[in-house]
C-alpha cells in the first residue's frame, strides 16, 4: 500500500507488514527478548497494561530490554487525563508507539470502562488519542475489533473508524471478528464469532489514506502474504506463541530482507545467558523458559523437549542449563 508513511525508530522506517499481537500473561518482555532474536522487522507489542497499572501500581510494568525494538505499548484506559499521562511516561520510557486496546470483551475490562465496549463511544477514543498526541511525539494507534454484540453492521465499524480517524489515528489493527461482551468467555471471543476479513478489506478500501493491519485467525506467513495484498499489516498471536521458531523466517518470507536466519540452535546459545542473567535480578528459569516450550515444534524429540522443560525449569536452582539439557532431547533433521 503506498499511501502510508510509517513511522520511524532511529532514522529507520518501523514497517507494520508483520507484527506479534499483544497477549495478556503472554507477550510479556521475556517472550519478546526471545522473539526478537529471531525476527529484526517483526513490530512486537506489550501485555495490555493499565492506566492504573502505571500511575498507581507498585510494580515496574513497563520495563523491557532495549534489544526489543520496534516495541509498542498497549495501553487499556478510557480517562483521557490518565491515558494521556501514561502516554508521556511511555515517550519518556522510549516506547516506539502506543496502542489504545479497543478490542478485550472481558468483564474485567468492561468494569474498567476499556477494551472492546469503547467501540460504542468512538468520541471517548478520539479525545484519548487527539490528547495523547498532543501530548507527545510518537504515533498512537487503536486496535479494535468489526464489532461489538448487535452494533456489527459494517456502517458502524466505519463510522468508528472515520470517528477515530479525524484525531489523526492514523494505523488502526483491526481483529476480524466481532465481540460479545456477554455470553461469551474472553477464550470463546477468539474463536466462536465467525471471521470477516473482508470487511476489513472495504475498510481498507474506504480509508486508503490510512494503515490497516488484520489479525483472527491467521497461522501462517503464506496467508499473511495473501491478506498483504489488501491490507498495510497482518498481527498473529496464539500461532506464533505455540510455534515461535516460524518467525526465523519472518524477516525473508514476509520483508524480503535476505537476512541469515538463526538455527535453534543458536536461538538457544543466546537465550541461555539471558536466563542466567534473569535470575541473577531476581527471576527464575521458568519465568523465561515457558515461552519456549513451542521451540522445537516439528521436530523429533519436541515431546521431551516441552517435558524436560515443564518438569525442571520451575525446579530451585534451575538456570539455562535447562534449555541445553531439554535441547539435547531433539533429533535434528
Amino acid at each position: 500500500m503506498n499511501n502510508i508513511k510509517n513511522n520511524t525508530l532511529n532514522g529507520k522506517s518501523i514497517s507494520h507488514k508483520l507484527s506479534v499481537a499483544p497477549m495478556l500473561d503472554w507477550t510479556d518482555k521475556h517472550s519478546r527478548f526471545f522473539y526478537r532474536l529471531m525476527s529484526q522487522h517483526t513490530v512486537l507489542y506489550t501485555e495490555m497494561v493499565t492506566t492504573g497499572a502505571i500511575l498507581r501500581g507498585k510494580g515496574d510494568y513497563l520495563s523491557y530490554n532495549e534489544a526489543e525494538h520496534p516495541l509498542v505499548l498497549q495501553l487499556g484506559g478510557s480517562d483521557v487525563k490518565a491515558m494521556t499521562e501514561c502516554a508521556k511516561i511511555a515517550e519518556q520510557y522510549g516506547y516506539d508507539e502506543i496502542n489504545i486496546n479497543v478490542g478485550c470483551p472481558s468483564d474485567r475490562v468492561q468494569n474498567g470502562r476499556f477494551g472492546a465496549c469503547l467501540m460504542a463511544e468512538p468520541s471517548v477514543v478520539a479525545e484519548c488519542v487527539n490528547q495523547m498526541q498532543a501530548a507527545t511525539n510518537i504515533p498512537v494507534t487503536v486496535k479494535s475489533r468489526i464489532g461489538i454484540d448487535d452494533l456489527d453492521s459494517y456502517e458502524f465499524l466505519h463510522n468508528f473508524i472515520g470517528e477515530v480517524s479525524k484525531a489523526d489515528c492514523r494505523h488502526f489493527i483491526i481483529h476480524a471478528r466481532k465481540a460479545w461482551l456477554t455470553g461469551l468467555s474472553p477464550k470463546q471471543n477468539r474463536d466462536v464469532p465467525p471471521l470477516d476479513y473482508g470487511r476489513v478489506y472495504q475498510i481498507k478500501n474506504d480509508f486508503d489514506n490510512l494503515e490497516i493491519s488484520i489479525n483472527g485467525g491467521i497461522k501462517t506467513f503464506t496467508e499473511a502474504n495473501v491478506h498483504l495484498q489488501h491490507v498495510d499489516g497482518v498481527m498473529i498471536g496464539r500461532e506464533v506463541y505455540n510455534s515461535p521458531y516460524m518467525l526465523a523466517d519472518a524477516d525473508n518470507e514476509i520483508y524480503h530482507s535476505n537476512s541469515t536466519k538463526l538455527t535453534r540452535s543458536e536461538v538457544i546459545d543466546l537465550m541461555v545467558p539471558y536466563i542466567d542473567e534473569t535470575i541473577k535480578d531476581g527471576g527464575r528459569a521458568w519465568h523465561v523458559l515457558r515461552h519456549m516450550l513451542g521451540l522445537c515444534n516439528g521436530l523429533s524429540g519436541a515431546r521431551k523437549f516441552r517435558q524436560h522443560l515443564s518438569e525442571c525449569a520451575g525446579k530451585d536452582g534451575a538456570s539455562g542449563q535447562v534449555l541445553l539439557d531439554a535441547f539435547n532431547k531433539v533429533t535434528l533433521p
